[in-house]
């Protein structure tokens, strides 16, 4: 059995990804995280749980083997609850969470949880290995000092830099963060006050020709191209933009893929930038990253590839 640990609300993607275990007569079972919470019963000793999701269905540790990290959820908190005890039952719950997937370490996943925790929580580590891996990374400095943030804008970025919140906790219904991205110019440098109490990570701004979403499976790439050379993600566009697909230079499959196997990671959506100098700037790798659009409008067999990995694997460690 493969156990898919995703949120309530994601479709398309997982739709995909169990009707392919489907069609291979294999088992799975779809754990809701933000469903974690008092709407399953949930039992772990020293080295097994059992948990029964909230609609009825049962599923034994000993049962899995392997684990689909597709996406994870804020637990939901019920609405009855005491404002006093929501805390407590956040960290109830979070530790009953975590407790149960270190129960399954052992087992193959896509992403291993601990890598994928550090490498998602980390984007200057991202950008070192990046770069490490002979890829180009844009200059950039993550902080809450105004001065040092003023020095670096003079320095590196000839009058116009990104400005990116690092930690973010918005996310649309399909389970996507939210970006929170700002353009910061000369004047905008008058107001760099508040930095102290919200730290930000600055890069230049890059004159880029186009956007590249990047699918990355063990050695394996889908890559979508968009056309986006006005805003300053192609997550703002609104929908106006229309995806195509692109063929990586060899050097930058290299360095990726060297990259990804230094993080420990399967699976990763990756952003690099094109720049309208010819050179490709990666952004940051995201491992829970959304590649939906790129399965629908390119014909991309992402879901199928997951799929495929993570039973090799299994079959391996069997």
């Amino acid at each position: 059995m493969i156990l898919c640990i995703t949120h309530s609300k994601d479709f398309y993607n997982i739709d995909i990804f169990f009707e392919y275990l489907t069609s291979k007569n294999i088992p799975y079972f779809r754990l809701n995280s933000d469903r974690m919470n008092h709407l399953q019963k949930i039992s772990l000793t020293e080295n097994s749980f059992e948990l029964t999701d909230e609609f009825g269905n049962t599923v034994h540790s000993g049962d899995i083997k392997g684990v689909w990290h597709r996406k994870a959820w804020g637990i939901s908190i019920p609405e009855e609850l005491d404002e006093d005890y929501k805390k407590t039952f956040l960290n109830g719950y979070g530790n009953l969470r975590y407790n149960l997937i270190t129960l399954l370490e052992s087992i193959p996943w896509i992403n291993p949880y601990e890598n994928e925790k550090k490498i998602d929580g980390n984007k200057m580590l991202q950008l070192k290995l990046a770069k490490d891996n002979n890829l180009t990374v844009p200059a950039t400095i993550f902080s809450n000092d105004e001065e040092k943030i003023i020095s670096f804008f003079h320095e590196f970025c000839k009058g116009k830099a990104v400005a990116k919140l690092h930690s973010l906790t918005a996310k649309t219904m399909n389970g996507e963060n939210l970006i929170s991205t700002m353009i910061i110019e000369e004047d905008t440098l008058e107001h760099m006050a508040d930095i102290a109490y919200c730290p930000m990570i600055f890069q230049p701004y890059i004159d880029k020709e186009y956007e590249l979403r990047i699918v990355y499976i063990a050695g394996e790439f889908f890559t979508g191209k968009i056309n986006n050379s006005e805003n300053v993600d192609w997550r703002l566009a609104q929908g106006n933009y229309v995806w195509s697909v692109y063929e990586l230079p060899e050097n930058v499959k290299t360095g990726l893929a060297s990259m990804m196997e230094e993080m420990g990671l399967y699976i990763g959506a990756i952003d690099m930038i094109r720049g309208k100098d010819g050179a490709y700037y990666f952004l940051e790798v995201n491992p829970q990253g959304e590649w939906g659009m790129l399965q629908k409008e390119l014909g991309f067999p992402i879901a199928e590839r997951i799929a495929d990995n993570l039973i090799k694997r299994i079959n391996i460690h069997e």
